[in-house]
């Protein structure tokens, strides 16, 4: 689980999957043989009957397959992040932090194989492809079904149900309103898309506050 203080906590399901959408190329954990292993792959989020999976593959060399169906695996989404200088507050003695945003989803992930489940496997293909190919698709489809079988045999797929999701948007609200728009405004102007995108966030993270209902 992650550390969270309440501040920083962020519930809403749509705001963290169209994030986890936005930073897809996530790191997916899972312990094997007691040592945590993990595989850094893009992952496609679906939502149906607000229930949030996760849709991936591994090299079937990887051995983290292994553990699929048996344990809990966490995938991370991360997003920007930026140094955030206590130079910036209105009190002088303040101590210098990280400002990120960051999104697990934690679920078991359940095995494809294309042997055992062609259908599914053909599916997660798919989806794959529109997701993040979706020109590659009539090339993919034009390809013999030797070599379509043989890449389908060279992974493994999986589909992960998420029971626990969890953001943590540290956007300086822990500070006064003073500091949050101090902290955005100097960010905003640096050149680092990184660092600008942690100030547009805290911008508008104050602009939401300010118009919600005393």
């Amino acid at each position: 689980m992650m550390y969270i203080p309440n501040a920083f906590q962020e519930n809403d399901i749509e705001k963290l999957v169209a994030f986890m959408r936005a930073n897809s190329f996530a790191t997916l954990v899972s312990i094997l043989n007691d040592v945590p292993v993990a595989s850094h792959i893009p992952l496609v989020v679906t939502v149906q009957n607000n229930v949030v999976k996760l849709l991936g593959h591994l090299a079937k060399p990887n051995p983290q397959w292994q553990v699929f169906g048996v344990g809990e695996a966490l995938a991370v989404f991360t997003g920007p992040h930026a140094y955030i200088s206590p130079s910036l507050y209105e009190k002088q003695e303040s101590v210098p932090t990280w400002n990120y945003i960051a999104v697990h989803a934690s679920g078991v992930p359940q095995v494809i194989t294309f042997g055992d489940s062609p259908d599914l496997m053909d599916k997660m293909i798919e989806d794959m492809i529109d997701t993040y190919g979706s020109e590659y698709k009539s090339q993919w489809h034009s390809l013999s079904d030797n070599f379509r079988e043989g890449m389908m045999n060279g992974i493994i797929g999986f589909e992960m149900t998420i029971t626990r999701l969890e953001g943590k948007y540290k956007l300086s609200q822990n500070r006064s309103h003073f500091d949050q728009s101090n902290v955005a405004d100097a960010l905003l102007q640096s050149t680092e898309p990184t660092v600008h995108a942690i100030g547009a966030a805290i911008k508008q993270n104050l602009e939401t506050s300010e118009q919600l209902p005393e």
